[in-house]
Formats: C-alpha cells, sequence, structure tokens
C-alpha cells in the first residue's frame, strides 16, 4: 500500500494527517533475481537519490530470513567484498532499513520473522540509525518482531560492539573475522590496522558476558591465503576457551576477492581441525550461488555495469 488514502481502515481525518506529515515513497524495486531453487531471491531497491541497495530473502525448511543493507556502500574497504569497493555513498535511514523488509515480504509473498544485517554496509558505522530501525521494527505498534531474532555483523568496530552491548543486548552479534591473526587480515581488512584481532576477539567476549549471547565468528575460505591447517589451528587458539560458532563460508569466486574460494571439501577440513580442538564450527550452505548472491554485485551491475 503506497497511499494513505486508500488506508480504510483508519478515520479519514488521520489519512489526512498522514498525507501531510509522513510519505510513502523511498524505495522502488529495481531488480530481482531468484536462484533456481526458489529458496533465495535477491531485490536491487533504487532510492530516491538514485542509489542502489540490495536485501536478500531466504527461504530454507519454513525458516523465512531477511538480509538487509544499512548503508548505501561501504567504506570499510575489505578487499573480498563487493560492497564497498566503490566506497560509501551515504548511510541509510531506519524507515529505509525497514522499507527492505516490508517490500522484500511483499514481493517474495512471504513473512520473515528472522533479521540479519548483514547486506551491503557496516551496521556499527551507521549506529544511531540502525537502533532506530530495531526498536521501530520490534516495537509492538509496528512489527512486534523479536529482538532476540536480530543479528547484526560487524568487521569489528570494537567501540559499536561495546555500545550494541550495553543498548541493545538481545540483539545477537556476528563477527566478520576471516583470518586468525593481524599481518593476515591487514591484507584484506583495512579496518585491521584500527582495530586488531585480539582486541575484536575480546570485545566479542565482553558481548557475551555482557548479554549471555553466544557470538558467531564469520571466516571466508580464500585458497592458498587464510584456509590451511596451520590456520585453523591458529584459529583455535585465539578462539580457545570462549563460548562461540565459527561459521565458515568458502568465498564466493566471483567476489571482487585477494584469491579465489576455497572448495567445501577444504572447509570441511577446516572445520575438523576446529572440531578436535572444541572450537564449534558450521560450514555456510551456499544458498543462491546461482544468482551471485554475495553482497553488493547486483548493484555493481546496476549502476556501473560491471
Amino acid at each position: 500500500m503506497n497511499d494513505f488514502t486508500q488506508m480504510t481502515d483508519i478515520p479519514a481525518a488521520a489519512r489526512e494527517k498522514l498525507s501531510e506529515s509522513a510519505r510513502t515513497d523511498g524505495l522502488s524495486l529495481a531488480d530481482t533475481l531468484s536462484s533456481a531453487d526458489g529458496q533465495t531471491t535477491k531485490y536491487l531497491f533504487g532510492a530516491d537519490d538514485g542509489n542502489h541497495i540490495e536485501t536478500v530473502f531466504m527461504k530454507y525448511h519454513g525458516r523465512n530470513s531477511v538480509c538487509i543493507s544499512t548503508q548505501a556502500g561501504c567504506r570499510m574497504g575489505c578487499r573480498f567484498c563487493a560492497s564497498g569497493s566503490l566506497g560509501l555513498a551515504r548511510d541509510l535511514s531506519p524507515s529505509e532499513m525497514a522499507l527492505q523488509v516490508i517490500l522484500s515480504e511483499r514481493a517474495a509473498g512471504a513473512y520473515t520473522k528472522n533479521i540479519v544485517l548483514m547486506g551491503i554496509g557496516e551496521p556499527l558505522d551507521n549506529f544511531d540509525n540502525v537502533r532506530k530501525f530495531i526498536e521501530n521494527i520490534t516495537d509492538d505498534h509496528g512489527r512486534d518482531l523479536s529482538r532476540r531474532a536480530i543479528t547484526l555483523s560487524t568487521c569489528g568496530l570494537v567501540p559499536g560492539m561495546e555500545r550494541l552491548a550495553r543498548e541493545l543486548p538481545q540483539v545477537g552479534l556476528a563477527v566478520s573475522l576471516h583470518a586468525p591473526n593481524d599481518e593476515l587480515r591487514k591484507e584484506i581488512m583495512p579496518v585491521t590496522k584500527r582495530y586488531g584481532v585480539q582486541e575484536v576477539v575480546k570485545a566479542a567476549g565482553n558481548h557475551f558476558k555482557a548479554t549471555h549471547r553466544r557470538s558467531t565468528f564469520e571466516y571466508a575460505l580464500i585458497k592458498g591465503f587464510n584456509d590451511k591447517p596451520e590456520h585453523a589451528r591458529e584459529l583455535a587458539a585465539l578462539l580457545r576457551g570462549m563460548n562461540c560458532l565459527v561459521n565458515l563460508i568458502p568465498l564466493n569466486a566471483a567476489g571482487t576477492g585477494a584469491g579465489h574460494g576455497s572448495s567445501t571439501r577444504m572447509a570441511e577440513c577446516f572445520r575438523e581441525e576446529l572440531g578436535q580442538r572444541h572450537i564449534p564450527a558450521t560450514v555456510r550452505r551456499s544458498l543462491g550461488a546461482d544468482i551471485d548472491a554475495a553482497c553488493g554485485q547486483l548493484r555493481l551491475r546496476k549502476e556501473y555495469g560491471n
């Protein structure tokens, strides 16, 4: 519904006031790509100012999830990520984040109760707007979603992680780690120059102490770079004693990576190395690989023809 006059279940005076003080536009559907199995659909939304953002709607065993963007572009500059290859255009507003949920549900013909802030952008770099979005979407006058069904992914902005624990303790934390030491991580994630691996892991541990919610460490496997058994052993030593989960991601070779993606076999070997050292790990199921579901790729093609 994109017109307040269509809201015939509220008084005409209220509709008129809404028309004067509020707006229903903000995002429009620009493109859609669906996986062959129908489980994953990527939506490209265009904003009023010409920027484009991506949202991914995932259906898996009846448990629907939506992955939303928090910025148009990103300034973190991770080498393997298409989202930030063109830099940051601007932050998204709370309403633009909410619209991604609403419009993708409408297009998919299904509802979700699980939201992941893991699309284009660094959520903690836009903390105030992200917090307002979460407050709105979980309000009983909004969608009344549980905050425990929301996960925020960060590349490791330590002050933001501390603030997340204080202000939104029910929200889950996922940390994009991708390397077991500073030397490797600096090659692919410039943020490491400011917040080292040890500091990021410590902040995740403090988040658990404050919230009692287990953190997830995302680890993209790049062939010949960070996927060797010695890397798994070093990662296990780094995380020893933590209540955490490692999510291993064979990197999408179509992305702007530091190398080609590792195979699923290598990912399983890496997982076994971690498991032998009592670090729980999973290998991410590759939903939407046939539609380039990795963040930012559809946006790149739309805006720059790449």
